[in-house]
């Protein structure tokens, strides 16, 4: 069946739990895999969103970092060790798909903090208007989904601005600097996203990374969550909600413990749903498929395996689809062990039991 529906169309209709002419589809292979799929046949001058028709989405956003000076340390053939406007020193390897390596961070206690937070203001030079300029007509009149990009929470500084040990041990012994830094960080990044609002330029849902969990559980107790870290989401999803638009979160690993808080407080839809953790989409549809729109859970551990991937997206996607609420995607983004005929199997499974 062809689509009959823009991407807007189809992700308004899961929003609103109502089935549409096929799910959206939307992921993320690794540059490594890309690469190899290019070797295999995908065409150089065309990427995999426009090959295998992924849903049309945008962002827009702003910078709410300390704007701290960017440089290159170091650099070989192998890898970048850099600075980031956040102030981390990382390295980077070339020829491999991972995280990057945290060297050292500029932020490290209230006083390091201090000076950082004086430097985030909301300006209007953090936005990129010419870029919305030139592109907001056309995701318009093609149907685009459009995000407003958020940048706050417990993942971004404990991985990407102060450091997982240190913010884990400041959870329980000082949680007040942790809130100024959530709290700050959603402030400038909501008066950016209110100046970009304001001049007109609309935007469907508010989606921002907060990864809470490891493969066995949350990272810290629900009651750590509940004190610290709940009521400074729950702003931002009051913030969408008073505009008319939804609230979408990524989070890694199993957070099974912390997601009727996360709808209580008005979370509309959650990715990428690790099956390697322990995430299940057929328990979430079964508890709260009335109120949050699910998003992944696709075992890219099975993608490369013809007798066990069918089975995993028939079972899962004929089940989360009933009555919308449900966006294909991997079950985090898809590596390079994945081959590009391997993928293109995925793909036509996914369109055969998404059909609505």
């Amino acid at each position: 069946m062809p689509d009959t529906m823009t991407s807007h169309e189809r992700f308004a209709r899961m929003f609103a739990h109502r089935d549409a002419d096929r799910i959206p589809i939307v992921d993320g292979p690794w540059g490594s895999t890309v690469a190899r799929w290019r070797r295999e046949g995908l065409p150089e001058n065309v990427s995999p969103a426009e090959y295998f028709g992924y849903d049309l989405t945008a962002g827009v956003g702003g910078d709410n970092s300390p704007r701290y000076p960017t440089k290159v340390i170091e650099e070989t053939d192998r890898y970048v060790i850099s600075t980031s406007s956040w102030g981390a020193t990382l390295k980077n390897w070339k020829h491999s798909a991972s995280v990057p390596d945290f060297l050292d961070f500029t932020i490290k206690d209230r006083e390091t903090w201090a000076d950082a937070k004086a430097r985030m203001v909301p300006t209007r030079d953090r936005v990129d208007w010419d870029y919305l300029k030139q592109h907001y007509d056309d995701w318009h009149a093609r149907g685009f989904w459009i995000n407003g990009g958020l940048w706050f929470g417990y993942d971004v500084f404990a991985s990407w601005h102060v450091g997982t040990e240190r913010i884990l041990i400041a959870l329980i012994e000082d949680p007040e600097w942790c809130m100024d830094m959530f709290n700050h960080s959603l402030d400038v990044s909501l008066k950016l996203l209110e100046m970009i609002w304001d001049e007109g330029y609309r935007f469907d849902a508010i989606n921002f990374p907060d990864d809470l969990g490891y493969r066995n559980g949350p990272f810290f107790s629900p009651a750590t969550y509940r004190k610290v870290l709940k009521p400074i989401h729950k702003r931002a999803f009051d913030w969408a909600h008073d505009r008319g638009i939804y609230t979408m979160m990524h989070s890694c690993g199993n957070i099974m413990a912390l997601v009727p808080d996360l709808v209580e407080i008005g979370l509309d839809s959650l990715n990428p749903l690790e099956v390697k953790a322990g995430m299940d989409v057929i328990r979430l549809k079964r508890e709260f498929g009335d109120e949050l729109v699910l998003e992944g859970n696709i075992d890219v551990r099975a993608m490369s395996q013809p007798d066990l991937i069918e089975e995993e997206i028939r079972s899962k996607i004929t089940v989360a689809k009933v009555n919308g609420g449900y966006i294909y995607h991997s079950d985090h983004s898809v590596p390079d062990n994945v081959s590009f005929e391997d993928y293109k199997r995925v793909m036509a499974l996914v369109r055969k039991y998404g059909t609505y």
